[in-house]
């Protein structure tokens, strides 16, 4: 995917303490860095702004790949933007394409849980991305999903992190009154992981599990679909077998300690944190379950869409700009750096180091690499929507008949996505399903009640 260039200097350190924050020396030098981190996030933009303006005009002269390639090539990148800028105005153009309609509110509040799966959201701030399309952002730390949920539905949020099951959940009407709701872009995917407490080191085959309490962060979750998957492909009835209870991500490594649990599938960095802190290991990442797999979503209400629409469109865009950002591994300590504080995920910079450049110790001796352990992919897509609707009837949180592809519409805006990608520079999906597997198990999103029947262990109806 193409994305910014750095907005940060990336010879910036700021000292650990003195702030709100907890990195700076004082509350002077913290408000000095976040504007100059933000004029720098606006600079950047203006050139990618800029590019991607000049590439459409040579895309157009030159519709064809040959011909463009050999103007490029005999007169030079450069040389061809000067003479370009000759007969097209591209500095006006450029500035009619990075505005768009007055903002019908610039004061936003979005809530967000401290996991590493919010990070588009949190960084948007610290980083700029929210003050350069016209917003005001005030990122609030919220204790659960329930809260979040609450807090959104009644207005106190007008958007927020969640679950990327959550909203559909929410239209639904399951675990709540029915209330349209939408994904606009999908936060992060892969990133999560199951972790046991360090006493199960011996016991690494799931078969070995039975009576093992788990805890999930919440029951409309893909942490408790996969965590349920993984167990039934095992042979385990995760409705007989086993317990599991939601519990909120900050409070899993404590009641890991505790031993109020045996393990959990969480989000990091709680995964992490666990080993960190010497009472657990890292069984396996989701990744290794479903690669690619959604975890956590931006989402707002219908109602918030359709009555601010500009302000929609520019949170989107901030969103999907901090995304892109994430995406390229040479900016991920420097994300690591600006979510550590204690008004985000106060965690230890190594920790979220760790988890976002995908280099890190497992609990059983042993440093992994994997560059994929978390990814930031935007799209919504609508096959992701109903293989979960998959698992909510599976496990028996929907009932009767289920239009799959018509609520995936509905919930998952797929197309505004890719529409605001394209108008980006970026690079959408031609569509907005695809297959995927499972656990090796193939999935048609075309065939979901097929799918849902192929399974031995799932709830009795």
């Amino acid at each position: 995917m193409s994305t910014f260039d750095n907005p940060f200097d990336p010879n910036r350190r700021l000292h650990s303490s003195g702030c709100a924050c907890g990195q700076h020396a004082s509350e002077a030098e913290h408000n000095a860095a976040e504007a100059a981190l933000q004029q720098a996030a606006v600079e950047s933009e203006q050139k990618r702004y800029e590019g991607v303006v000049a590439s459409a005009v040579v895309r157009a002269m030159f519709p064809q790949d040959a011909s463009r390639r050999a103007f490029l090539q005999s007169v030079g990148a450069s040389t061809a933007l000067a003479a370009i800028s000759q007969f097209f105005p591209l500095s006006t153009a450029t500035d009619v394409f990075a505005q768009s309609g007055p903002l019908e509110k610039k004061d936003l509040k979005v809530g967000f849980i401290p996991i590493t799966c919010a990070t588009p959201i949190i960084m948007a701030a610290p980083m700029g991305f929210y003050a350069k399309n016209g917003l005001n952002v005030e990122v609030i730390k919220t204790a659960g999903w329930a809260v979040i949920r609450d807090k959104t539905m009644n207005k106190e949020y007008d958007a927020a992190h969640m679950l990327s099951p959550m909203p559909i959940a929410i239209t639904l009407g399951a675990g709540s009154n029915p209330v349209p709701y939408t994904v606009p872009a999908i936060e992060n995917i892969n990133g999560q992981a199951i972790t046991l407490s360090v006493k199960h080191k011996d016991k690494r085959d799931p078969k070995d599990w039975k009576g093992f309490k788990f805890a999930v962060p919440f029951d409309y979750s893909m942490h408790n679909y996969l965590l349920r998957y993984y167990l039934a492909e095992a042979g385990l009835d995760p409705d007989v077998d086993v317990q599991i209870r939601a519990v909120p991500p900050p409070e899993m490594v404590a009641n890991l300690r505790a031993d109020n649990i045996d393990g959990f599938l969480g989000p990091d960095p709680m995964n992490q944190r666990a080993v960190y802190d010497g009472v657990g290991f890292i069984h396996i990442l989701t990744k290794d379950i479903w690669e690619g797999h959604p975890c956590c979503a931006f989402s707002a209400s219908k109602e918030f869409i359709t009555s601010s629409p500009n302000t929609y469109a520019a949170l989107l865009k901030s969103i999907v700009d901090a995304t892109a950002f994430a995406s390229k591994a040479e900016n991920r300590k420097q994300i690591a750096e600006a979510i550590a504080p204690a008004n985000y995920l106060n965690q230890p910079q190594i920790v979220l180091e760790q988890i976002l450049t995908g280099t890190y110790a497992d609990g059983l001796g042993t440093v992994k690499t994997d560059a994929k352990r978390i990814d930031f992919d935007p799209v919504p897509w609508h096959s992701f929507a109903i293989w979960i609707m998959t698992q909510m009837k599976r496990w028996g949180q929907l009932k009767g008949d289920v239009n799959y592809a018509a609520v995936a519409e509905q919930v998952y805006l797929a197309t505004d996505a890719s529409k605001l990608m394209k108008e980006m520079g970026l690079t959408p999906p031609a569509s907005t399903t695809k297959s995927f597997s499972v656990m090796g198990k193939a999935f048609d999103p075309s065939k979901p009640d097929d799918y849902l029947a192929s399974f031995k262990i799932k709830k009795a109806s």
